[in-house]
């Protein structure tokens, strides 16, 4: 909701502008894409690392 009130902001202060960002929007964010699935592969393969070093902790947690 707030990028949407940010954009008519924009659009009554300065329309060209505001039509210009509405045109790059989607570009960007498919030039952005790939960079948040490796963030997103990344994260993950940090968080599966970090349970193989606990669980020998929660093995004998268990017993």
């Amino acid at each position: 909701m707030l990028k949407l009130i940010l954009f008519c902001l924009l659009l009554v202060t300065c329309w060209p502008l505001a039509l210009v960002a509405l045109l790059l929007y989607p570009l960007i964010w498919l030039i952005l894409l790939p960079f948040r699935l490796v963030g997103i592969v990344v994260g993950g393969a940090f968080d599966l690392i970090a349970a193989l070093f606990m669980l020998p902790g929660r093995v004998l947690r268990a017993i």
